[in-house]
């Protein structure tokens, strides 16, 4: 069973302009709507792949109904606790030019009795045929060391974690020691203190220390450079598909919904590397936070190269 967490869900409102004009008139040329939340996406993901997830979290007033909804309509098991307040909207501002603006709003704040509630339900999962998905944002009133109680809960009863947070909650939530972690090539960067662009050398160096503390697996994505993963006795890297790309927004949680969707499959080391490449870079052609289809990913998983770092 997949379990996917988004604490601070919301609905993606997506618009697209010629070109942005700070302080004048925007006219907008297309508007999408959609669930969202890193969590919620990679449900969607899954679902598309052909595989199933719970999604849960927190939601309140009527955008938090609105995911409901979606979820619904999309055959996406869910199960979330509903707090006072109003699930925010995040809005992302296309230009023609490929530039993204992205207004976040910050959603409603938590009581420790609503957290503690989600925490009981969340353990109610746990098992050893459980994963479960750590993904985004705190909302407010929850504490950054949040993923790494759950992370401690969760592995008491036999449960794997896939984390995909980034700054401090991904600093403290490594102390938990996740099973699965996904950092882009930045927050990995961030967090070792480098100031400048790592090389794959460096990367997977930082990944080793990683997997030192007990970590099972390091995906690291490197938007146009490609991405690596790294598991005992296979470590590999893989250059970026050759796509017509409308946005980067939802690349990441796409591979992790490959990585999620791998691990409930058993699918073998190359086999998951191919379905993370080619379902990141399905996303990258899709309007907004939209998943790409089984059928594309299929079609783009033939691009895929594997290149054994060190070979």
């Amino acid at each position: 069973m997949i379990v996917t967490v988004t604490m601070n869900p919301a609905i993606d409102k997506t618009v697209e302009i010629d070109a942005l004009q700070p302080g004048g008139l925007n006219r907008i040329r297309k508007v999408e709507y959609d669930a969202g939340g890193k969590g919620i996406n990679v449900s969607k993901t899954i679902r598309e792949l052909g595989g199933e997830s719970v999604a849960t979290g927190f939601l309140g007033g009527n955008a938090g109904k609105t995911i409901e909804n979606v979820l619904n309509e999309k055959g996406i098991r869910n199960d979330f606790i509903w707090v006072d307040g109003e699930t925010r909207t995040n809005t992302k501002v296309f230009e023609v030019n490929g530039a993204v603006t992205e207004l976040n709003e910050p959603g409603p704040v938590i009581s420790e009795e609503k957290l503690e509630e989600f925490l009981s339900r969340l353990e109610g999962y746990a098992d050893q045929d459980t994963l479960f998905i750590l993904a985004g944002s705190i909302p407010s009133g929850v504490k950054k060391d949040v993923y790494a109680d759950i992370i401690r809960r969760v592995h008491k009863k036999g449960a794997k974690v896939l984390l995909d947070a980034d700054g401090e909650v991904f600093r403290i939530s490594l102390e938990a020691n996740p099973d699965i972690i996904k950092p882009n090539r930045v927050e990995l960067e961030e967090y070792a203190g480098i100031d400048y662009r790592a090389s794959t050398e460096e990367l997977l160096e930082l990944a080793h220390g990683l997997m030192e503390r007990g970590i099972e697996t390091v995906a690291v994505s490197m938007g146009r450079s490609g991405a690596m993963l790294i598991r005992p006795g296979y470590e590999v890297k893989c250059p970026a598909l050759s796509v017509k790309a409308h946005s980067t927004v939802g690349a990441g949680d796409a591979m992790v919904a490959a990585l999620a969707y791998s691990w409930d499959r058993q699918l073998d080391n190359d086999e998951t590397v191919r379905l993370c490449m080619a379902a990141s870079a399905g996303a990258v052609t899709t309007i907004g936070t939209k998943p790409p289809t089984r059928e594309v990913v299929e079609e783009l998983k033939k691009q895929v190269i594997i290149e054994r770092i060190g070979a």
